[in-house]
């Protein structure tokens, strides 16, 4: 199994904006096969240094997950991401 963990901090961090990127991401759930499981949440933290939203998926494989990359359901999430997103850091580790 692979985890495939991404926190982004938005360009303008209303509650809204927040919660308009984890709908968002959650829009995804049901219509991509590779995944094994999605979730998406504000960041608890609340830090200087913390991010704003995390999106955390599983797959089964590295291979899934490189096809998730250029799915045609996540494609278009990543379009909105990237008008909303100032930026993102992601893990990927295998269990």
């Amino acid at each position: 199994m692979v985890r495939h963990i991404v926190m982004y901090k938005l360009i303008n961090p209303t509650n809204e904006n927040k919660q308009a990127l984890v709908d968002k991401f959650l829009s995804m759930k049901g219509k991509i096969d590779l995944l094994v499981d999605i979730n998406s949440g504000v960041d608890k933290v609340q830090s200087q240094r913390s991010f704003d939203v995390v999106l955390d998926c599983v797959f089964n494989s590295m291979e899934d997950l490189e096809k998730y990359r250029v799915h045609p359901v996540h494609l278009p999430v990543m379009e909105y991401v990237k008008g909303v997103v100032e930026k993102s850091h992601s893990v990927d580790y295998e269990y």
